[in-house]
C-alpha cells in the first residue's frame, strides 16, 4: 500500500500527521512518503521522528513549476496551495492514498489527481465554522479527535456513518512526547501566561490587546507571560520584523513569533494561565483544565454562537483596562469554569489514552484494506 502525506501548507501541519506516518512506516506492506510544501517542513518532521524513535523516513519537497516558485518568493501571497498540487498532481495520483491536515487538499482529484483515496485528519479541534466547510464531504475516509467534532459533521453532512474514525488528538500525543525534553523558560519561576492570539484579522486580538498586555506584565512582575501568536500571524514578515517583536522578550516576558516550541504544544502544557481569542489551541491548554481568559476584540455577539463555545470557558473581557485584573482574577474563579472545561475537553480531544497516531494508523488500514 503506498501512502502520501501531504504537508501542503506551513510545517505546522507536520505535528498533526508526523506520527501516523510513522506507525504507518514501521508496519510490513506500506510505502510511506512524506510531501512538503514549506522548506522547513523536514527539520520538523524529524523532531518527530526522533521524539517517538521511528524508522528513517522519506521525504520529497513538492515540486514547483517556474510560475509556482515566482509566485510563493512573494510570501505576503501565501503558499499557492492549489498551482503546487496541480505541479505535482501526476505523481501523487500514483498513490493509493493521500493523507492531509487541511482540506484544501479536496481539491486534489479537479487538479489531476483522481486516483488516490483522501484521508483527512482536521488540524484542530476547534468550534469555529472555518472548520467545517463543504470540502470535508470530498475526503473519502476522515480521522477526528474527539465525538464534538464527528457529530458536527454528521449532522452538517460531512461525513458518513462508517468512513469516520474517533482517535484522540495525535497533535496532543506528539506534544507530550517532544515536552519531554523542553528546557525551563524563565530564570525566576512564577505562575505562567500563555498568550495565544489567532491571525482571523475580524476575530483576533493580536492589535487591541498587545501593547496593553506588555505593559501590564512590565508593570507586574509577578507572573511570566508568553507571548506565542498563531504561527501564520508572522509566518510572511520579513526576519526584521520578527526579529523587533523577539527584542521586546525580557526577564518575565517570552516573545515567539514562531520557533519549534510555538507549533509543538509545549506553551500549552507548561503555562498555568490561558489568555486567546478563537484558536482551537484552548483545547489543546484544556488537557488538563486550567484558567482561561478570552479577549473579545471586536464586541462580537457570542453567547449563543456555537463558533465561540469555548469562550463559555473562561471569563470574556473586551476592554484592555480589564485585561490585568481579569488574569489575576483568574486562578480564583476558575472552579466557575472547571466541570465545563472538562466536559468539553472530553468531547473535542477524544480518547486520552496513549496510542492516538497508533488507533489513527489502524483505523486507515482498516478502510484502505476493504
Amino acid at each position: 500500500m503506498r501512502i502520501a502525506f501531504l504537508y501542503i501548507a506551513e510545517a505546522y501541519q507536520c505535528y498533526h500527521g508526523a506520527a501516523i506516518a510513522l506507525e504507518l512506516a514501521a508496519r510490513p506492506g506500506w510505502d510511506v512518503v512524506s510531501y512538503h510544501n514549506d522548506p522547513e517542513a523536514p527539520h520538523h518532521l524529524e523532531r518527530v521522528r526522533a521524539a517517538f524513535g521511528g524508522p528513517t523516513m522519506h521525504y520529497r519537497r513538492l515540486h514547483r513549476s517556474p510560475l509556482t516558485r515566482g509566485l510563493q518568493r512573494l510570501r505576503k501571497l501565501g503558499m499557492f496551495k492549489d498551482l503546487v498540487m496541480r505541479d505535482n498532481a501526476a505523481e501523487l495520483d500514483n498513490y493509493d492514498a493521500v493523507f492531509a491536515v487541511e482540506d484544501t487538499v479536496a481539491a486534489l482529484g479537479r487538479l489531476g489527481a483522481p486516483h488516490p483515496k483522501l484521508i483527512y485528519c482536521p488540524h484542530g479541534v476547534g468550534d469555529r465554522a472555518r472548520g467545517f466547510v463543504p470540502q470535508v464531504a470530498t475526503f473519502d475516509y476522515v480521522l477526528v479527535a474527539g465525538e464534538k467534532t464527528a457529530a458536527r459533521m454528521l449532522a452538517e453532512g460531512l461525513i458518513r456513518e462508517g468512513d469516520h474514525a474517533l482517535t484522540g488528538s495525535v497533535k496532543l500525543e506528539t506534544g507530550a512526547r517532544i515536552g519531554a525534553y523542553a528546557t525551563p523558560l524563565f530564570a525566576t519561576p512564577a505562575p505562567t501566561v500563555l498568550y495565544n492570539a489567532h491571525k482571523e484579522p475580524r476575530l483576533t486580538s493580536w492589535r487591541r490587546f498587545i501593547e496593553p498586555m506588555l505593559a501590564g506584565f512590565a508593570a507586574d512582575r509577578s507572573r511570566n507571560l508568553i507571548v506565542a501568536p498563531h504561527v501564520k500571524l508572522f509566518r510572511r514578515e520579513r526576519e526584521a520584523v520578527r526579529e523587533r517583536w523577539r527584542a521586546r522578550s525580557n526577564a518575565n516576558v517570552l516573545f515567539d513569533p514562531g520557533s519549534d516550541r510555538s507549533i509543538d504544544s509545549s506553551y500549552a502544557t507548561i503555562a498555568d494561565i490561558y489568555v486567546g481569542d478563537v484558536s482551537s489551541q484552548v483545547y489543546e491548554f484544556l488537557a488538563t483544565p486550567r484558567p482561561c481568559v478570552f479577549l473579545n476584540a471586536h464586541r462580537i455577539d457570542w453567547r449563543d454562537d456555537p463558533s465561540f463555545a469555548h469562550w463559555h470557558l473562561g471569563d470574556v473581557i473586551d476592554d484592555p483596562a480589564d485585561l490585568m485584573p481579569a488574569i489575576r482574577a483568574a486562578p480564583g474563579r476558575h472552579h466557575l469554569y472547571r466541570a465545563r472545561q472538562e466536559e468539553m475537553a472530553r468531547v473535542s480531544l477524544g480518547d486520552a489514552s496513549p496510542g492516538a497516531a497508533r488507533r489513527a494508523a489502524d483505523a486507515m488500514t482498516k478502510f484502505l484494506s476493504r
